[in-house]
């Protein structure tokens, strides 16, 4: 049976209310999410403690196929660092998906917490991601919503392990995939340009991961007043078009050469040229002793208290269909990777063009990749300046808030005491085809 295919809307496997009930007791609300509610349940045999999350059938098409493909996903993967499936059950109206319960911190309240903090820690930290992600693409699955808030330790040990939850947009990789969908401060080039995209855009989001712990700042930034998601969205995806971003003083001062480097190579432009995870567990900063110990505690966590206390930038886009782009002749060159790169095979039965080539109706020349020292000193880092870009909006199309309907977002969940501005689901465009 074709993946997809699973039958948790078959008539005859539906279990009964009362099923879930006499096998689990459930808490109270723990949590709004984009597409469910999470408790925390108790098994009444076992007394073990575990995470319920609970879908609605009536919310819609997207919230059952988000529910089935979070099942299949977490039936085919077995990792110390994912949160592990522990039960289904299908009734009429509700998917309840019973998981491991991680009682540690988030990896933010974890860093606030901490007398000391170094790139070890960080390494430890990506060090883990990455393994999760390069089991993960071995079976070809892509996460395609890496980002901090899915990252949490096990246990509020000194030593818990880092575990990957919230699977319901990952996706096999069967080909190239069409549809654009992830965080939008997250989102690789090739998903912001609407091109056919696979695992390497788990890498790229483990950069931008990489980079928030180690500066505090998030790499592609805009300010925006509330309701003014528009302009926000066009200079921000300009930004990461042009892979515009600076390892800027001071806060990258104290920050080796090595894990400058990486956050190099994990956030290329283009997606043939970036570093794979199983890569970049073999980089010296993560599998060697090019981490430094020095404590940049200090500056982190001032930066991260003033950039995520307001975070309003949380927001998921669901997937969206490809917006179609005109055919363009094949490139005569193809650009080289950067020195010390390991080249990727091609993701599909044909290679893809840059992104550049793929964008020339709207930009009238191709782009360039940004071509980046491997390990510049210091106060001397430089990028290209930003290259002028079209308007965005036969890219992505418009989300200026409007009224909420009936079926558009719940605000999102309290987060360190403030609450986030509630966003429209969807970006737009039409409905993506199941």
């Amino acid at each position: 049976m074709p993946f997809g295919c699973v039958t948790l809307g078959d008539k005859k496997n539906y279990n009964q209310p009362s099923e879930v009930t006499d096998r689990y007791d459930l808490g109270q609300v723990i949590k709004t999410e984009e597409f469910c509610e999470i408790f925390r349940a108790k098994d009444k045999t076992t007394g073990k403690l575990h995470t319920c999350k609970k879908f609605q059938k009536r919310d819609g098409r997207k919230v059952r196929k988000a529910a089935k493909n979070e099942i299949g996903i977490l039936k085919m993967v077995k990792h110390p660092n994912i949160l592990q499936l522990v039960d289904v059950f299908v009734t009429r109206k509700e998917y309840f998906i019973f998981l491991e319960l991680a009682t540690g911190r988030e990896v933010f309240d974890w860093i606030l917490d901490q007398g000391y903090y170094s790139e070890r820690d960080t390494s430890n930290v990506v060090r883990q991601v990455l393994e999760a992600v390069a089991y993960l693409h071995s079976l070809k699955i892509v996460h395609r919503n890496l980002k901090l808030e899915n990252l949490v330790y096990y246990n509020r040990l000194k030593n818990s392990k880092i575990v990957i939850s919230d699977f319901h947009l990952a996706k096999l990789e069967n080909g190239l995939i069409k549809e654009p969908c992830g965080t939008p401060e997250y989102l690789a080039p090739e998903v912001v340009g609407r091109q056919r995209y696979g695992r390497p855009v788990d890498c790229w989001a483990i950069g931008v991961i990489m980079y928030i712990l180690l500066s505090g700042n998030p790499p592609f930034y805009e300010e925006v007043e509330e309701d003014d998601y528009e302009n926000h969205d066009k200079n921000l995806f300009r930004k990461i078009l042009a892979g515009d971003y600076e390892f800027d003083s001071p806060y990258w001062d104290d920050i080796s050469q090595a894990a400058k480097d990486l956050v190099t190579r994990l956030m290329e432009v283009e997606q043939d040229q970036r570093i794979t995870a199983e890569e970049a567990i073999s980089h010296e900063w993560i599998s060697g002793n090019a981490a430094s110990d020095k404590n940049i505690k200090d500056g982190v966590c001032a930066q991260i208290e003033k950039n995520f206390a307001r975070a309003k930038w949380k927001t998921v886009v669901p997937p969206q269909p490809l917006m179609a782009v005109p055919p363009q002749p094949p490139m005569a060159v193809s650009p080289q990777p950067p020195t010390g790169a390991s080249p990727q095979p091609p993701m599909g039965a044909s290679p893809q063009p840059p992104i550049g080539v793929l964008l020339q109706p709207l930009m009238g020349e191709p782009h360039q990749p940004r071509k980046r020292a491997p390990c510049p000193p210091p106060k001397a880092v430089s990028h290209q300046p930003p290259r002028q870009l079209p308007p965005l909006s036969r890219l992505w199309p418009s989300r200026t808030a409007q009224p909420p309907g009936p079926q558009q977002a719940r605000l999102h969940p309290l987060v360190k005491g403030k609450r986030l501005l509630a966003m429209p689901r969807s970006l737009g465009g039409r409905r993506p085809a199941e």
